[in-house]
């Protein structure tokens, strides 16, 4: 199997998994905003994402002269390492899932903002006594506060904006008791022109809504928080979940069975995450939540709108993992928990692709540059203290 050795190639696989984890949410946000149920990007998403796995273990987990490879380890009696392997995946399926309704609710780069940052200070800190200290604690922890500084920035936009997005949709009751006659003239005086809205204009919001498969205009932000918060606790077990059964702290191989390679659990790991994805997302198109409507097997095997970019979703997000566990497994978990930081992606691909904070207010555009900044200080000094597992 191929090993990463070296600081260098660890901190090279973490700038490639935070790109690939950034941009996947952004993908699926974008089949969700045009209409296209969660449900049918979710199971979309997961088969490429297994597939993914796969192919990482079957090239790099078979490559190179370290041993035991992919295939042999399938046959070992690891089975105690591989229930580490698989809880991982089961979290982090439920985080992932969890986060596709976070999304409609407070905004692509919120939920990341505020998920990641769970996600660092409590999965960082675990990874950080599994490892045995392998990374530098002073440069870590102050690493760490820099995430909770900008989960703090992170809140603050959220609340800025949707202050901004009130005031820009006080002429319009709500979606239902507004006339025809109402919204053409409305929506004419706030930004629609030649048959499109500007982007950061009520007459943007009101067509984004009406096309969108998850409806939230009445409905409270504080649902989207306690999903998002939900979230953000799963995504914290999974790699702590991961470093067990690659490294086996706790000492539950029996004497003499190999470690899992980083591929095996990986395969593992995401063998549990298909599986819990498959079960749950088939239950959610005949019983659907949050007011989405129903739908079926055979409804979601039609419907090709968006499938290539679901497809592609899965694959960004499995490779990425699959990156950041091959840097974590070199440099220390902890370290590698620097993917975390993937708002940095998210929020421009949110800005880019869906006109997130346009039209907004100062304040809150003075908040958003804040909490950015404070991202990049936070993946530089988690990365700086990247070790070497001996």
């Amino acid at each position: 199997m191929y090993m990463i050795e070296s600081k260098g190639g660890a901190i090279a696989c973490m700038l490639l998994a935070l790109l690939f984890l950034g941009t996947w949410p952004a993908i699926m946000t974008l089949t969700e905003r045009r209409g296209r149920l969660p449900q049918h990007t979710y199971l979309d998403y997961t088969l490429t994402n297994l597939l993914a796995a796969v192919i990482i273990a079957l090239t790099l987990g078979e490559i190179g002269p370290s041993r035991p490879n992919f295939f042999t380890q399938l046959s070992q009696d690891n089975w105690q390492s591989v229930m580490f392997a698989m809880a991982g995946g089961i979290v982090l399926s439920l985080g992932n899932l969890a986060t596709q309704y976070a999304w409609a609710y407070v905004g692509l780069s919120v939920t990341e903002v505020i998920t990641a940052s769970i996600t660092v200070v409590i999965g960082t800190t675990l990874n950080y006594f599994l490892d045995d200290r392998i990374n530098r604690a002073e440069v870590l922890f102050p690493g760490v506060a820099c995430f909770l500084i900008a989960v703090c920035f992170g809140s603050a936009v959220h609340k800025s904006n949707a202050a901004d997005n009130k005031t820009k949709l006080q002429d319009f009751k709500s979606l239902e008791t507004t006339s025809s006659f109402e919204m053409e003239t409305i929506s004419a005086s706030n930004g629609l022109t030649k048959g499109k809205a500007k982007e950061g204009t009520a007459a943007f919001l009101i067509e984004l809504e009406k096309q969108r498969a998850i409806k939230v205009f009445g409905k409270s932000t504080i649902i989207g928080l306690v999903i998002t918060f939900f979230a953000g606790i799963c995504f914290s077990l999974f790699s702590p979940a991961f470093n067990l059964a690659t490294n086996d702290q706790w000492h539950t191989l029996k004497h003499g069975v190999p470690k899992l390679n980083v591929y095996t659990a990986f395969f593992y790991f995401s063998i549990s995450a298909f599986v819990v994805a498959l079960i749950l997302n088939i239950r959610f198109l005949y019983w659907p939540i949050l007011g989405l409507p129903r739908s079926s097997f055979k409804a979601y095997l039609n419907d090709w709108n968006g499938r290539g970019w679901s497809f592609l979703a899965g694959f960004l997000c499995g490779f990425g993992n699959g990156l950041q566990f091959m840097g974590g497994q070199a440099a220390g978990y902890a370290a590698a928990d620097a993917v975390q930081a993937l708002p940095l992606v998210s929020t421009f691909w949110g800005i880019l692709l869906f006109g997130e904070y346009r039209r907004s207010s100062r304040k809150t555009y003075t908040l958003l540059i804040s909490m950015l900044l404070m991202f990049i200080v936070a993946v530089a000094v988690l990365m700086a203290s990247s070790g070497h597992r001996k």
